[in-house]
This record gives C-alpha cells, sequence and structure tokens, in this order.
C-alpha cells in the first residue's frame, strides 16, 4: 500500500484515467455535503425555527414544473434556483442588515443545493432532465 501512495510513483496508467474521471465529481459531492452540514449548524445554532425548515426546504424543487414546457425552460428554470451564488447573496444581505428572515430563508436554501451536490443531482443541461453537470442522473 506504501507503494501506491509515494510520489515518485505515478499510479498506473488505467488507474490514472479512472481517478481523473471519478474526481471531480467526489469532491463537488463532499462540498456539496460540507455545505448542508454548515447550513444546518449555523441555522440551528441561530436558533431558526425546525418547522420553516421542514417546510421550506424542498421549495427550490418546484422548478422542476417548468420542465413541462420543455427541457430547454426547465434546465434553465433548476438551474436558476439550485446555484449557490444566489443564497449566498441574500445570506450577506440577512447578515449585514440584520434580517433574520432573510437569513434563514438563505440557510434552508444553501442546505437544500448542498443536500442535492452530495446526491450526486448537478446543474441541469438543456438535453434533458438527467443530464448533469455532475454527470447523468
Amino acid at each position: 500500500m506504501g507503494d501506491l501512495l509515494d510520489p515518485r510513483r505515478g499510479p498506473p496508467r488505467r488507474r490514472q484515467a479512472r481517478v481523473a474521471r471519478i474526481r471531480p465529481a467526489l469532491l463537488i459531492r463532499v462540498s456539496g455535503l460540507a455545505v448542508f452540514g454548515a447550513a444546518i449548524a449555523v441555522y440551528a445554532d441561530a436558533g431558526f425555527s425546525a418547522i420553516a425548515f421542514i417546510v421550506l426546504f424542498l421549495v427550490p424543487d418546484i422548478s422542476f414544473a417548468a420542465s413541462a414546457a420543455g427541457p430547454r425552460i426547465g434546465a434553465a428554470a433548476y438551474n436558476a434556483v439550485h446555484t449557490y451564488a444566489v443564497p449566498v447573496a441574500l445570506a450577506a444581505a440577512g447578515v449585514l442588515t440584520e434580517t433574520d428572515t432573510l437569513t434563514q430563508v438563505a440557510l434552508i436554501w444553501l442546505a437544500h443545493i448542498g443536500i442535492d451536490r452530495s446526491l450526486g443531482y448537478g446543474l441541469k443541461y438543456p438535453t434533458g432532465f438527467k443530464d448533469s453537470h455532475l454527470d447523468r442522473v
């Protein structure tokens, strides 16, 4: 086993190709799990409502309904609410303005995106709902 970790020895070619293919998706999944855990920890530490968390947790998935209008519109709607940019900005606004509701919604939203990423649900391509930046779901 020690030979496998020796930096002077490169991994076998077959193994190297497999590691290069798997690693980014694994890193995104682990990062998503970290975001999920951090969002829940901050949410709980702030003393926000568990009921609100449960009720609002799946709200971003309503965007899936837009796929009824076609895969391109469905992907655009899904991606709009499944990127970290908006909830991070919302969290920052909530903290800076001391508006608990903004912070609470942002943390729930971040937790949702984080768990989606950890489960392998990525941003969607307009070719079909199962085609994501993490692979085919």
